[in-house]
């Protein structure tokens, strides 16, 4: 049989399907994950509103929600576009990877979609819910060393050359550059911008804020400040603390002076311990409030590692350095003002795409302008 060779256009048509139908199940994790919602079960694709089953011949990728206007077929309350998006966007990735992997190693291009399209999840759940799930960048993780053993050169992009022994040394270098070099980063950052103070020159009313759903957190609220519990307690040494005029216990006031705060208990200005499960109520009026907070979330170390693990050091450098530019330019479109919150896994996903879909020319260029100093291993 008679097959065209792989720089081909017509090898385009089965990757841009084949990544449109990876792009629909990857809307199932996107959706289903951050639940904790099996992927599997119920097999079937449901309306996230009705939660009415969609037929087979309503979930074609891309055709469906334009066939349907974005709607359900059932309750007509409307799809999300990030449901479209996905599948357009994966499908165009998968064309991407093939133009430019598919002529030198046709068996590393199915690793390198496995890539794309655990950064695709990894960035859509990231940018919706501020999460990453880690055991997702296990799986890249195991994926990108497989890869590096199989076609070393994808370690060593921007230069370098060796045996599947040396390519798998690259991608363990790299998956320990991301992850611990990230995590300095991350520390780095607690220590400078770890902290929150709110200060007030006339006492406030504070409290504590029911979860109104099950799976809402808790609420720390200060004059007209809200901050979900989630964001306050990432580790076990966080303190949250009060300098409080007033403290009311279950509606009883207890006085004032400092009110050390902790993920399941309270310290009382006496040393008083309480388990906040016990309590009915806690607020009162503050003239300041010390929130912990972290400069980055510890899920990104792991992103960085996968992304490592693939790509070796030169490719985390590279991502790092990019997704910190996306990062601030989206920053600056979004209009987000300092301090406040922004996702950095979607921009880390970006930076790592662009360095497998070119970036490694870029950075090669960069190596050679140093002449004998930019040698790589």
């Amino acid at each position: 049989m008679f097959y065209p060779p792989l720089d081909h256009w017509l090898w385009l048509v089965p990757a841009f399907s084949l990544g449109a139908c990876i792009g629909s199940f990857l809307n199932v994790v996107i959706y289903r994950v951050p639940l904790e919602l099996s992927v599997n079960n119920p097999k079937r694709s449901f309306c996230p509103q009705c939660k009415a089953a969609i037929p087979l011949w309503l979930n074609v990728p891309l055709l469906s929600w334009l066939y349907l206007r974005g709607k359900c077929r059932d309750c007509g309350q409307p799809i999300a576009l990030r449901y479209f998006a996905v599948e357009l966007l994966t499908a165009l990735v998968f064309t991407a990877v093939w133009l430019s992997f598919a002529p030198l190693a046709v068996e590393v291009v199915v690793l390198l979609w496995a890539l794309a399209a655990l950064l695709i999840a990894i960035a859509f759940i990231d940018a919706e819910h501020m999460i990453i799930p880690v055991k997702l960048t296990w799986t890249g993780s195991a994926l990108g060393l497989m890869a590096c053993a199989v076609w070393p050169h994808v370690s060593a992009l921007a230069g370098g050359s060796g045996t599947w022994q040396i390519g798998l040394l690259r991608g363990g270098v790299g998956w320990a550059a991301g992850f611990f070099g990230l995590g300095m980063v991350v520390e780095l950052g607690k220590l400078a911008f770890g902290k929150k103070d709110l200060r007030f020159p006339q006492a406030v009313a504070w409290s504590l804020r029911e979860a109104q759903a099950e799976d809402d957190p808790m609420w720390f609220v200060i004059a007209d400040e809200e901050v979900a519990w989630w964001d306050i307690f990432n580790r076990k040494s966080d303190r949250l603390l009060v300098e409080a005029a007033d403290i009311r216990v279950d509606g009883e006031s207890v006085g004032g002076g400092l009110l050390t705060i902790r993920e399941l208990e309270i310290q009382l200005p006496d040393g008083t311990l309480k388990r906040l499960a016990a309590l009915k109520s806690l607020d009162g009026t503050a003239t300041r409030a010390v929130i912990p907070r972290e400069a980055m979330g510890s899920g990104d170390g792991y992103l960085l590692g996968m992304v490592g693990a693939f790509f070796g050091w030169s490719g985390v450098l590279f991502t790092l350095f990019s997704g910190c530019v996306v990062a601030l330019l989206g920053a600056l479109v979004g209009r987000i003002g300092f301090g406040k919150q922004l996702p950095f896994g979607p921009s880390l996903a970006v930076g790592a795409a662009l360095w497998m879909l070119g970036g490694w020319k870029l950075f090669a260029w960069y190596m050679d302008l140093l002449g004998p100093l930019g040698v790589l291993p």
